[in-house]
């Protein structure tokens, strides 16, 4: 059977934000700063147990996050050391029999920075979106939603290292993957186009590799 590569993104140091989000929501091993990660996204859902299979027998990562949904399957694993993550990529490409530049493209369905948000705004906000900062009313929001959905964990990572903004929420499961930040109105626009690059530079290595 045919299996597609959705999503197949490196990121060589989680942020301190970031890595703790992921802590709140993962049903493995919790991720912890500094650790670099992988994030996989199949089709159909249910390959993504094979890929699993594989990378946990023959390398040292830990998985985080395994989400089987009725369309796609998802992945996160996860160590301290880069290699043994690299290792494990290119076990699953090989198991496969795909490359790296096999994965889709990273489309951005949406991308906007909210100036000040009314306090109606950020309560909603916080009611719906309770894993990770709040939404305070005065600040800048920035929202982006990408597919497919894994790519949307890069965009985060790449938009904290080069920002100081505060992670209100990321979502890498679906049919699109939503980022929520907050901050100043610079702070929330240098988060914006730290995102952009992040999925221009993905978007070309696809196409050169």
């Amino acid at each position: 059977m045919d299996i597609s590569l959705r999503a197949f993104v490196f990121i060589d140091s989680l942020q301190p934000q970031l890595a703790s989000y992921l802590a709140t929501s993962s049903q493995g091993f919790l991720p912890i700063p500094g650790d670099a990660c992988l994030w996989v996204e199949v089709a159909p859902g249910m390959a993504v147990h094979r890929l699993s299979d594989i990378a946990l027998k023959r390398t040292n990562v830990r998985m985080g996050e395994q989400v089987v949904e009725r369309s796609f399957g998802s992945m996160e694993i996860h160590y301290r050391n880069q290699s043994e993550v690299q290792e494990a990529g290119r076990i699953m490409l090989e198991q496969l029999g795909a490359q790296e530049s096999d994965r889709m493209a990273c489309r951005i369905a949406w991308s906007e920075v909210i100036c000040a948000v009314t306090p109606d705004h950020a309560t909603l906000i916080n009611r719906q979106l309770r894993k990770g900062s709040m939404l305070l009313p005065g600040k800048s929001m920035f929202i982006l939603e990408t597919e497919p959905a894994g790519y949307i964990v890069y965009a985060a990572n790449e938009a904290e290292k080069a920002a100081n903004v505060t992670l209100v929420d990321v979502k890498a499961f679906g049919s699109f993957g939503r980022l929520t930040m907050m901050g100043t109105e610079a702070e929330a626009e240098a988060a914006a186009q730290a995102a952009h690059r992040a999925i221009d530079q993905l978007n070309r290595q696809a196409r050169h590799d």
